[in-house]
């Protein structure tokens, strides 16, 4: 159906308004009913944040999303315009996106007086009717607002007191759309003050001149609560005409942290290697994301970001790269000593309590990783006898060797310590599965053990143990070699 170009055109196809709140509602109405996804890519929200955004919106509310940092706040606001309809009919050039039927700035009531139904009409996609705005604190009131423009009145002969002269700001743009304002807190007071004043009373005053300016948007905004102390607060006035206040949270289980940092760590790289990310390895770099935020040297009041895990992983990925093209291996695994490899994305995204920062960042993040590798080791070998790994390690033997040591080096390494590669079968690994994947298994276990403190590990022995077999009882009733009494 071709769209009208004109304002007859427009009159005569039945065409009605509708306020963008009221749209919004009747297109979220529409995909509850069809039973489609609200927000898609959203993970964890489910019952907790998006039900309250649905509340929301069916109650034609603006709203405010109070949350920690990476709680995909910024996120949740963007997908918005999918509730938005695909095409809505504006004033040709109008700056303000007026409806021809109900215009609002005086340029467009003096077309109309001389076009009349002539008068040419454009159309806005859904993203052209989103404006985000990142607050900060040199924000002006003519930025959100506007201001008086000389140059207009100078051109079209207007006194400055003329609607004409106005150069509309941020806020009158997003009429007939959605208008976001990101970290609400840091906005000046009087910026908060001209928002309310324009979002309830539908009035302004610029540079003296009272202008009535009843626009036609939703708002949203986004405050970390940590702001409301550090940086500025939001004006109690403002508080009270935001419909709504929902806090976001981090991913609630392991899982969910998994579904999230799979859709948005960039791991999909075009290449000539094949790359293949074991399970177990996403599993530990999300847990350090879950054992950061219970780390009472790490503080909650910042929170651990989930753009932690995403960076982790890739920086994972990348070193295990790097070393599969300096040994020009065929396989791209990442193994845990590529972890480590990955401090400077993590270390970065930890803000530390006092006990922290005496630590240094750096270590708390070392002892982090290891925390989150012990998790991870007791769930797959909780019940696995590894005593026999053990026992080659209390018995004399040592094993170092480098991050960068090619897969094919360390899986002869492995298989000279009993029992090592045979238990990575509780990793879903077989004998079939080649080095990399196998060494990837194998320094897993050894890297469990020594996160459970059952294997000692330092620079200059590598893996190794303070204790021998002689010196403690063994786990299971048939050791390797009989054991001695030792001596008085």
């Amino acid at each position: 159906m071709q769209k009208p170009k004109t304002l007859g055109d427009l009159k005569r196809s039945q065409y009605r308004s509708v306020g963008v709140k009221d749209e919004m509602r009747a297109n979220l109405l529409r995909k509850l009913a069809a039973g489609e996804t609200i927000f898609p890519g959203i993970v964890g929200f489910d019952d907790t944040v998006i039900p309250q955004i649905v509340t929301a919106i069916l109650s034609r509310h603006n709203f405010i999303l109070l949350g920690l940092r990476g709680q995909a706040k910024s996120r949740i606001m963007r997908s918005l315009i999918s509730l938005l309809d695909e095409n809505i009919p504006i004033i040709s050039g109008c700056e303000i996106n007026d409806d021809p039927l109900q215009p609002l700035c005086r340029s467009c009531h003096q077309r109309l007086e001389e076009l009349g139904d002539a008068t040419p009409l454009d159309y806005l996609q859904p993203s052209q009717r989103y404006i985000e705005k990142l607050a900060t604190p040199d924000v002006t009131i003519a930025d959100i607002i506007g201001d008086l423009d000389p140059i207009k009145a100078a051109r079209g002969g207007h006194t400055l007191a003329s609607e004409l002269t106005i150069h509309y700001g941020l806020l009158p743009r997003a009429n007939r759309g959605i208008f976001a304002v990101n970290e609400l807190p840091d906005l000046a007071g009087k910026i908060q003050v001209g928002l309310f004043n324009i979002m309830q009373e539908g009035d302004v005053q610029i540079k003296g001149y009272p202008v009535r300016l009843p626009l036609d948007v939703a708002l949203v905004f986004t405050a970390n609560p940590e702001d409301y102390t550090a940086r500025g607060k939001i004006i109690t006035p403002l508080k009270d005409r935001i419909g709504s206040e929902i806090r976001t949270h981090y991913p609630a289980t392991l899982d969910e942290g998994l579904a999230i940092t799979a859709q948005e760590a960039w791991t999909d790289r075009k290449g000539d290697h094949e790359i293949v990310i074991p399970q177990f390895m996403r599993e530990v770099v999300e847990a350090i994301a879950f054992e950061a935020r219970a780390d009472k040297r790490v503080d909650k009041r910042s929170g651990v970001s989930q753009r932690m895990p995403i960076t982790c992983l890739e920086n994972t990925l990348s070193s295990a790269e790097y070393r599969a093209l300096k040994h020009r291996e065929a396989k791209i695994v990442p193994r845990p000593s590529d972890i480590y490899a990955a401090l400077p994305s993590l270390t970065g995204k930890l803000e530390l309590e006092y006990e922290g920062e005496i630590r240094g960042a750096d270590a708390v993040a070392r002892e982090v990783i290891r925390h989150a590798m012990a998790r991870i080791f007791k769930k797959y070998f909780d019940n696995v006898p590894l005593h026999s790994v053990v026992q080659w390690f209390e018995l004399g033997g040592t094993l170092r060797y480098s991050p960068h040591a090619p897969s094919d080096e360390l899986f002869h390494q492995f298989k000279k310590i009993q029992g090592l590669l045979e238990k990575t079968q509780s990793l879903g690994l077989n004998a079939k599965d080649d080095s990399a994947l196998l060494a990837a298994g194998a320094e897993f276990i050894l890297e469990g053990l020594y996160a459970l403190k059952r294997l000692d590990r330092n620079e200059e022995l590598g893996y190794h143990t303070e204790h021998r077999a002689s010196d403690k009882p063994a786990e299971d009733p048939t050791p390797l070699e009989p054991r001695r009494r030792p001596l008085n």
